[in-house]
């Protein structure tokens, strides 16, 4: 089943569980009430698109294909064209527009290209589904896994691609939530007996665009610790508790899309 099916049950995410925990009102705002986004930043639309080209060029890959530069540029440019042809729904930054950013996009994917170990190991899955289940918690887990790669030795390598305007801390990389349940997914998709590694690809939009790969791996305990937050998200929802969070070090707040919807919200209070 791939993963526009498995979303149309109820289930969680790494980007819900995520949202839940930032802000309880986002969650409740765009997975609960489904309210339609006013606007979508432009950044989060780049990553689609780059997400999108890494797709078809690693499936070319697992083919027996080898693209070059040029072929992932144009596979890009596609999918950036597709996306922003004719909309009006998209926030631009200072600065930005359609034309430079697809300039961006090529830059970064170039950089992508000539840095990263994509020649280095078997790809064995791309952008692969995956639902589980855990005691206590009433839904599954779903998502899926951008590239699932292994070495020589059978090491099984799960990667997850980024576009990113800085580069990753290692507490980042090694505390982050969303690798932790990818490894549990992987466990649960039958890798449970190899060895894992975890990645993060990540294509940083600095003013010369570089590439940059952080390994990580997660123990028991990660898995424990992951199990409890989902467990207790879980429970929250169930009992409409939605908490929100507009204090200044929210970084989702300054440009979140539900503004107005937040904004009535208070304001019921009052009235």
């Amino acid at each position: 089943m791939n993963l526009k099916e498995l979303r149309k049950a109820d289930h969680l995410s790494a980007s819900a569980i995520n949202d839940y925990i930032d802000c309880g009102l986002l969650f409740k705002f765009g997975r609960i009430d489904k309210i339609q986004q006013e606007l979508k930043a432009d950044a989060m639309e780049l990553g689609s698109a780059i997400h999108l080209a890494l797709a078809d060029f690693h499936t070319e890959k697992m083919k027996g294909n080898l693209l070059s530069i040029k072929d992932l540029q144009e596979c890009f440019a596609a999918h950036w064209k597709k996306i922003t042809d004719g909309r009006n729904d998209i926030l631009y930054a200072e600065g930005n527009n359609p034309e430079i950013m697809l300039l961006q996009g090529k830059e970064l994917l170039t950089a992508y290209y000539n840095k990263s170990s994509w020649k280095d190991f078997e790809v064995i899955g791309i952008e692969e589904a995956f639902s589980f289940n855990i005691e206590g918690c009433p839904v599954p887990i779903i998502g899926a896994i951008d590239l699932i790669e292994q070495d020589a030795a059978g090491t099984v390598i799960i990667t997850d691609f980024k576009t990113s305007a800085r580069a990753y801390s290692n507490d980042e990389v090694n505390k982050n939530f969303q690798l932790t349940l990818y490894q549990m997914a992987a466990k649960a998709k039958g890798y449970g007996d190899a060895d894992i590694l975890l990645r993060f690809d990540c294509l940083i939009k600095t003013k010369l665009p570089k590439f940059e790969s952080f390994y990580t791996t997660r123990d028991t305990t990660d898995e424990i610790r992951a199990r409890r937050k989902i467990i207790e998200v879980a429970r929250g929802i169930a009992q409409g508790i939605f908490i929100p969070n507009d204090s200044a070090s929210n970084y989702k707040c300054k440009n979140c899309s539900f503004k107005k919807n937040c904004d009535a919200w208070f304001m019921e209070e009052a009235a």
